[in-house]
């Protein structure tokens, strides 16, 4: 069976701490709430090591159902501690990097995590190699009838199962698979070396990608273009071996697919997911659909910075004047408040459960030293969730909080009404209880602008969410798609097809209004995801599957909306996330949750045309 020991969630947006604040204890996570103490970690560990041994016993023996149950209950015993035992020792080492006794409790689950990878690998290349005929007898009986679909997609990757012997060969070979992206990661972060620019005010700073980032959201427009032309110019030296190795991805995932008798990589991949074709197709056309309605939005941009063409380095710019941002600050107790008001939608158990995760310091809120820089949600089937956060008081601060919230309360449901085995979430339904809670607080916050100018600054953040996760991912899986139909009919992929096809991109998304600038054909050189075949129209698929939730919620007074979507949270894995969601109200397999969620860009490029008519800037 397969079981993830422990699920990091990471964000794409990185907080950036602009204080330092003092420690408060009630803003801190509580370890003991997993551990009292090191002996009680310690207890575990030696349970698991012992358990170990125990299921060799059952290799061989997985044709009687009752063999079966025995060995999934043995194996659910010790992954459970063992997801405690890996929770404990990865929380305590992010609280501080310099933690030694988290280090020695770190290496020491993770050489027990490898022992059981080990003791298990037999479990379903058995499973797998057994009849149709049999595997239908272990399904329908009656001590497995409670992993009756996870039965069912075993029955469905047997079809992409090879004989025993090419198995083995592919498991010997798959760790090649994983090359070219470290040869990638090698030269994009040990090879290459950030070049340095002198900002406006005479200060050097190294280009990184935060810095970088600060820079395109800088007033001075030639300071803007200067950090741009100086960053992408300095990826020439690595654009070679970008080139190869993702190449060298791109061929392995379609000769793997080819391997596993999938008719291409894009169909292996939304096989892992259980995701039908369409759900992709879809993507991509209704899209390509609604295409004018970013043009325009470009062309809003154009005429409210006073430029003849937007350029790559205008696109992050604020149009709200600083000030306004800077009012935008919320203190912790403040962002807890609001929370607990915008999140009402989802009912009285769920502001409880919010509230419990402020109680009962399910929070770790600011930066400190030697603490993880980033943000996520994590925890065991047998804890509650932590969630990790550098919090700097603005509005993604906030939200940030909220989207991490949202994939609590998705274990926190799933996990009460969930067995084991069907814990945790798929990807492809995991961003839509994080996303729910933005678009809710999002929701809120339009409704409460006192001015036109907070309310032109939150439409400027809803509008460049919609851009940065549904167009530019939509444009990403594009992208995908084209160097993966090219390379299965015997393409290659130089620097200079990749480049030329980049542009061509840019200029079909961001349409008349944008300069595609060079430089900015290797933006495709910064995507590792590239190395993960097909994973980013997840993110897409989320985004408008929660905005079809969210509104379902907002119009239905009788409450079965909602009903509905806590039963989505409670889930959990069992069953495929396009069934899951269909089940909540929203069919993804149909191009109308897309379409509705553009329609709402429409809408609100529509509201700021007319604010910044109003303050007389167009």
């Amino acid at each position: 069976m397969k079981k993830q020991l422990y699920v990091w969630l990471a964000i794409a947006l990185l907080l950036v701490p602009c204080h330092t604040y003092a420690a408060q204890t009630k803003y801190q996570w509580n370890l003991a709430d997993i551990y009292a103490s090191e002996n009680d970690f310690e207890r575990d560990y030696q349970a698991v090591d012992d358990a170990l041994s125990k299921l060799s016993s059952y290799e061989g023996k997985l044709t009687r159902a009752a063999n079966v149950a025995k060995l999934f209950a043995l194996n659910e015993r010790i992954a459970r501690k063992l997801e405690k035992l890996s929770l404990y020792a990865h929380l305590k080492q992010d609280l501080n990097i310099e933690d030694e006794t988290a280090a020695r409790l770190k290496a020491k689950v993770e050489t027990l995590a490898s022992d059981y990878a080990a003791k298990t690998a037999f479990i379903e290349p058995e499973l797998l190699s057994l009849s149709e005929h049999t595997l239908d007898k272990l399904q329908k009986s009656k001590p497995l009838k409670p992993y009756h679909y996870y039965f069912e997609e075993l029955r469905e990757r047997k079809k992409h199962t090879l004989s025993k012997r090419e198995e083995q060969l592919l498991a010997k070979l798959s760790p090649i698979m994983s090359d070219p992206e470290n040869i990638y990661n090698n030269a994009a972060r040990g090879d290459y070396d950030p070049p340095s620019i002198r900002t406006p005010d005479g200060k050097m700073v190294s280009l990184t990608n935060e810095n970088y980032t600060k820079a395109l959201e800088h007033p001075d427009r030639s300071y803007r273009k200067r950090a741009f032309q100086t960053f992408f110019q300095s990826y020439e030296a690595i654009e070679n071996t970008s080139a190869a190795t993702l190449y060298a991805s791109v061929k392995a995932d379609e000769l793997y697919a080819k391997a596993r008798k999938y008719q291409s990589g894009l169909d292996a991949a939304l096989s892992a997911d259980d995701v039908p074709k369409q759900v992709f197709t879809n993507l991509i056309s209704t899209v390509h659909d609604h295409l004018p309605v970013l043009h325009r939005y470009v062309e809003l941009r154009k005429k409210a910075l006073g430029v003849d063409r937007i350029h790559s380095y205008d696109m992050y710019v604020s149009l709200v004047d600083e000030a306004v941002v800077k009012k935008m600050k919320f203190p912790i107790e403040t962002a807890q408040t609001l929370l607990l008001e915008g999140l009402k939608p989802l009912g009285d158990d769920y502001i409880k459960n919010v509230r419990r995760a402020f109680e009962q310091r399910w929070l770790d809120v600011y930066p400190r030293p030697k603490k993880y820089t980033g943000g996520y949600n994590t925890c065991s089937y047998d804890t509650h969730p932590f969630i990790l956060l550098n919090y700097d008081q603005s509005l993604d601060g906030l939200l940030t909080i909220a989207h991490e919230i949202g994939h609590a309360m998705n274990s926190v449901y799933t996990n009460k009404t969930q067995p084991y085995h069907y814990s945790g979430q798929s990807i492809f339904t995991a961003e839509v209880a994080s996303t729910a809670n933005e678009w809710l607080m999002m929701d809120y916050f339009l409704k409460q602008a006192k001015t036109d100018e907070e309310k032109l600054y939150l439409l400027n953040q809803q509008i460049d969410q919609i851009r940065g996760t549904l167009y530019t991912q939509v444009m990403y899986s594009e992208f995908e798609q084209a160097i993966h139909d090219k390379v299965r009919q015997g393409g290659s992929l130089t620097p200079n097809e990749l480049n030329e096809l980049w542009l061509r991109l840019l200029k079909k998304y961001f349409g008349p209004a944008y300069a595609s600038d060079p430089e900015a054909a290797r933006g495709w050189l910064r995507i590792p995801h590239f190395y993960d075949a097909f994973y980013v129209y997840k993110y897409a698929t989320s985004l408008a599957a929660s905005f079809e939730l969210v509104k379902q919620m907002k119009a239905d007074k009788t409450g079965q909306a909602t009903k509905r979507y806590l039963q989505f949270l409670s889930a959990g894995t069992s069953d495929d996330p396009i069934r899951l969601l269909q089940k909540a109200g929203v069919d993804m397999t149909s191009p109308k949750p897309l379409a509705n969620l553009l329609s709402y860009f429409d809408f609100l490029v529509r509201e700021m045309e007319q604010l910044l008519k109003k303050e007389g800037r167009l």
